[in-house]
């Protein structure tokens, strides 16, 4: 193991990773290659009545740590700050953060803060800013968010809201040059993400290979059989996240069942 590299937990170790995604302020969940400024061709699964701290009290209850609030453009700080406190440690907090404002959001609560944008600038990673972050956040509660979307049979950063490709591909070799940076990847398989249709089966299987610190996956869970392919295509390296197949979330995956999950594995 490299001398930075944080420990790997064994095989059949992988868990459940909760989120609270919000937009305008209000917990949602979307199809994620439709996310845009323009509302109106944001498609939306679910938006819930309930409050962000709702659902991080919910998930600190269950000590269920380690889950993220995606702050989703504009709007949403009144909101993330509310669930950040709600679960003081217990959850991470990503959208729009850079050094100006990362400091913020660690002392609301976020045991990390989630970057992409403020990295990944005009299609590139900007090395200037991601060292300034890491000096100034600490390798150990940054997390790199390298949601990806397959081209020409590899996936690619995406960024601006999953729209527009950057020169990162996601490879072994790419995981461990940016692993020394941080203390954990955020991945959405962004073509599935929101749709229910099925994991990105090569996706989960490369991070399980090749991630040299630990990696959570989100998009296209239907069903609590996904928890298990995951955790076999992943070696239970890589945790999973439930979004839009949560029956929290209106879907028909019940959140009792991925609790009872977790303990047989």
């Amino acid at each position: 193991m490299l001398a930075w590299a944080k420990p790997i937990r064994e095989a059949s170790q992988m868990r459940f990773r909760p989120c609270i995604d919000l937009k305008d302020g209000q917990v949602v969940q979307i199809v994620g290659g439709t996310l845009s400024e323009n509302d109106a061709s944001t498609q939306t699964n679910f938006q819930s009545e309930r409050s962000s701290s709702f659902y991080a009290d919910r998930y600190r209850e269950d000590s269920l740590p380690g889950g993220h609030v995606i702050a989703l453009g504009s709007g949403n700080r009144e909101a993330a700050l509310a669930a950040l406190g709600a679960y003081p440690g217990g959850l991470q907090y990503g959208g729009g953060v850079c050094p100006v404002n990362a400091a913020d959001f660690l002392d609301a609560g976020a045991s990390h803060v989630i970057v992409t944008s403020y990295v990944f600038r005009d299609g590139a990673i900007d090395y200037d800013r991601l060292n300034e972050l890491t000096r100034q956040v600490g390798r150990e509660r940054l997390v790199l968010d390298l949601s990806c979307r397959k081209r020409d049979g590899e996936y690619w950063v995406v960024t601006d809201r999953w729209t527009r490709f950057t020169d990162f591909k996601v490879t072994g070799d790419s995981l461990e040059s940016l692993a020394r940076y941080c203390d954990e990847f955020l991945v959405h398989g962004v073509d599935v993400e929101g749709k229910m249709s099925g994991v990105e089966e090569s996706l989960v299987s490369l991070l399980g290979e090749s991630s040299p610190i630990p990696s959570t996956y989100a998009g296209g869970v239907r069903s609590l059989d996904d928890m298990d392919l995951v955790s076999a295509l992943g070696s239970g390296r890589v945790d999973l996240t439930i979004g839009s197949a949560l029956d929290l979330f209106g879907g028909d995956v019940a959140y009792a069942d991925v609790l009872a999950w977790q303990p047989r594995k």
